[in-house]
C-alpha cells in the first residue's frame, strides 16, 4: 500500500466536501473549448461513452451520430421527453442517410464491414423508433445501447495508426498500442474494463503486461472508501510493485496525462504542477470505475502495479474539475459489472485477470 497516497487521498476527501460548491461556482458559466470531439454541455459520466470520444478519430457526421443516441438518455432523465427522444432517432437517421460522409474516414478494406454496421444501424433505429411509441423506459434504453455498441465499432474502424510516438525514454516499458478488454473475476462476481492506450500508452501497456503475467491473480483489494476507491495490486511481502524478473528491480511508470485538444500525453508532472488549472484530461475522474494508477504522493513518476477504480460520486466528486484529474493518471473504464463492483472491500479478491481482446496490440521493450 502506497500510504502517502493513501494520506492524500483521505485528506482530498475532505477538502472536496469544502470546495464542491466552489467548484460548481467557478465552472457553472464556463465553457471549456476541449478536444473537437467533445460535445460541449454537462459532464459525460459513462464510461463507454467516454471511451468513444477518447477514439483518434476526426470524422463529424458520426459524432453527430454518437451524440443523437447518447442524448436519448438525457431525454428520458429529464421528464422522458419522448418528443425530443423521437428527434434524436430522427437526426440519426438522417446521418445514416449520407453514408458516405461516414465511410470516407473508414481504410477501403473495411468498408465492406463498416456498411453492413451502417445498415444494421438504420434497421436498428427504425425499430426503437416504434419502441418509442411504447413510451417503455427500459427497452428504448437497451435499444440505445446496442445501437451505440454497433458506433462504438464504426467509429473504432476509422482509426488507421497510432497516433503519436511514445517518448523514447520510456522505450524500456511495455506499451499498448491501441485498446485491451480485460476480464477480471472475483469473488463476488465478474468485472470487465477497457483500458486505452491510445490516451496512455505507458500506463496500459504495464498493466496489461502484468495481467498478461498474471501478476493480479490471487491478490486482495487493500482498500475500499464507500463512494470513493477501491485499490488492489499490492503484492505479498515487503515489495510494494512489480519486481520486473529480468531487471530485478521496481518497475516504475510515468504519471501520463492526455489533455482534451492535444495529439499526445504530458508526462511527468500533473496538470496542477504545469500551471493547467483549467485543462482537462481526455480521460476524467467522471465515471464509475474509472481505473487508474496509484502512486507515492511524492513521486509522480512512482506508479508500477497498484490500481483503484474510482467510485465515482457527483455529490462528494463533482464531475468536470474534481481534485483526482491531472494528479492520477486514468487508463480506461468498467465496462461491465458496475453492480459487482458497488459490492467489493477490502479482503474480498481478485481470483484471475485475462486479456480478452486486443494482446496483439502490446507491444513488449525490444530487448538489446
Amino acid at each position: 500500500m502506497f500510504n502517502l497516497f493513501k494520506s492524500w487521498l483521505d485528506n482530498s476527501l475532505k477538502a472536496i466536501l469544502l470546495v464542491t460548491i466552489f467548484l460548481g461556482i467557478i465552472t457553472a458559466g464556463w465553457t471549456p473549448s476541449g478536444h473537437a470531439a467533445l460535445p460541449s454541455g454537462n459532464a459525460i459520466t459513462d464510461g463507454k461513452a467516454l471511451l468513444r470520444y477518447a477514439l483518434p478519430i476526426d470524422n463529424k457526421p458520426v459524432r453527430k451520430l454518437q451524440v443523437s443516441l447518447e442524448d436519448i438518455s438525457n431525454q428520458l432523465r429529464a421528464n422522458k421527453r419522448w418528443g425530443a427522444v423521437n428527434n434524436d432517432l430522427k437526426q440519426a437517421s438522417r446521418i445514416l442517410d449520407q453514408p458516405s460522409q461516414i465511410l470516407a474516414s473508414v481504410p477501403e478494406e473495411r468498408q465492406p464491414q463498416a456498411q453492413a454496421w451502417i445498415t444494421e444501424l438504420k434497421s436498428g433505429i427504425a425499430e426503437l423508433q416504434e419502441v418509442v411509441k411504447t413510451k417503455q423506459k427500459e427497452p428504448i434504453l437497451n435499444g440505445r445501447a446496442k445501437l451505440l455498441n454497433l458506433v462504438s465499432l464504426l467509429e473504432e474502424s476509422m482509426v488507421k495508426e497510432f497516433p503519436f510516438e511514445v517518448p523514447a525514454e520510456y522505450s524500456n516499458l511495455p506499451q499498448l498500442k491501441g485498446r485491451a478488454t480485460i476480464a477480471i473475476k472475483t469473488n463476488k462476481g465478474d468485472l470487465t474494463v477497457v483500458v486505452d492506450g491510445y490516451s496512455a500508452p505507458v500506463t496500459a501497456g504495464n498493466f496489461v503486461d502484468l495481467v498478461q503475467r498474471g501478476f493480479y491473480n490471487g491478490l486482495e483489494f487493500t482498500r475500499s472508501e464507500e463512494s470513493y476507491v477501491l485499490q488492489t495490486g499490492d503484492p505479498e511481502g515487503k515489495e510494494v510493485g512489480f519486481i520486473d524478473p529480468k531487471t530485478g528491480k521496481y518497475r516504475a511508470v510515468p504519471l501520463e496525462i492526455l489533455v482534451e485538444g492535444e495529439k499526445e500525453p504530458t508526462y511527468g508532472i500533473t496538470l496542477e504542477d504545469a500551471g493547467r488549472y483549467l485543462d482537462m484530461p481526455v480521460l476524467p475522474f467522471s465515471s464509475f470505475g474509472a481505473l487508474a494508477m496509484a502512486r507515492p504522493e511524492s513521486d509522480v513518476n512512482g506508479a508500477s502495479s497498484q490500481i483503484f477504480f474510482f467510485l465515482f460520486e457527483p455529490e462528494l466528486t463533482p464531475a468536470g474539475r474534481n481534485l483526482l484529474d491531472g494528479r492520477y493518471t486514468v487508463f480506461g473504464y468498467l465496462t461491465e459489472g458496475r453492480e459487482i463492483l458497488d459490492k467489493l472491500n477490502a479482503d474480498d479478491k481478485i481470483e484471475s485477470a485475462t486479456v480478452v481482446q486486443g494482446i496483439e496490440n502490446l507491444v513488449q521493450p525490444q530487448t538489446t
